[in-house]
């Protein structure tokens, strides 16, 4: 008797784009229908973002802004708008959807905190290499989108934003985690939910080490959504 193959070597990328692609340019979309959670999610970034700030001297401009960072996974930008553009100066983005990129490299100032949209790459994070552009990050936000890579893309991918970040930045990944004792594949969009232990296996081989963790709070328990959680990771030295 044969075992079930692994849940990432079930994902597909043209699957991905092809359902990303049918889904409609609204924070609704970009939510999976419950844009309702979207204030809740981005005051719980924010927090955990202030935290992490209070145990690291990293620079600042200033303004007492972070020089730059990165929305992974962007889609229209709303993480940029309502959270990272209030807590870096510059924010590139990263979407391989060609519309969403638009939208979120369309976003006027009025609708940002003080930072302003930088750089946008109409890629993927399998096809993305972090500074390609020379770019250096304080901090490379990943939410909600690394479940489309293969756990083998995934170390890749975390191998290639070592050399774009700045001494005492972070990379951050803010994602479902699946209560199961397995990952789980969804194939309606072709991605995985990892357990807590996949994540931590997957950052201690990609050799990443966790500086802070925690739960995000807050969702409405009757939406039954998946637990979400937020880790900043730091490479070992």
């Amino acid at each position: 008797m044969t075992s079930a193959a692994p849940a990432d070597a079930q994902i597909d990328t043209s699957t991905t784009l092809a359902y990303w692609d049918s889904v409609p340019s609204t924070v609704g979309g970009m939510l999976g229908g419950y844009p309702q959670v979207s204030r809740i999610d981005l005051r719980g970034s924010l927090n955990f973002l202030a935290k992490l700030r209070k145990t690291s001297a990293i620079p600042s401009s200033p303004s007492g802004l972070l020089s730059r960072g990165v929305d992974c996974g962007a889609g229209i930008g709303r993480v940029t708008a309502g959270f990272l553009s209030h807590v870096c100066a510059v924010v590139d983005i990263v979407e391989p959807i060609a519309k969403f990129a638009a939208e979120a490299q369309a976003l006027k100032p009025g609708a940002l905190g003080q930072g302003k949209v930088g750089s946008v790459f109409t890629k993927g994070l399998g096809e993305w290499t972090p500074g390609e552009d020379g770019a250096r990050y304080n901090l490379i936000w990943n939410q909600w989108c690394l479940g489309h890579l293969t756990n083998s893309e995934l170390v890749e991918y975390l191998g290639r934003c070592k050399g774009a970040l700045v001494e005492g930045g972070w990379v951050v990944v803010k994602e479902n985690v699946a209560t199961s004792r397995e990952d789980l594949y969804d194939d309606e969009d072709s991605s995985v939910t990892r357990t807590d232990e996949s994540w931590k296996a997957l950052f201690e081989r990609a050799e990443w080490r966790i500086v802070r963790s925690e739960t995000q709070h807050g969702f409405p328990k009757e939406l039954g959504l998946y637990p979400v959680k937020l880790w900043a990771l730091q490479p070992r030295s």
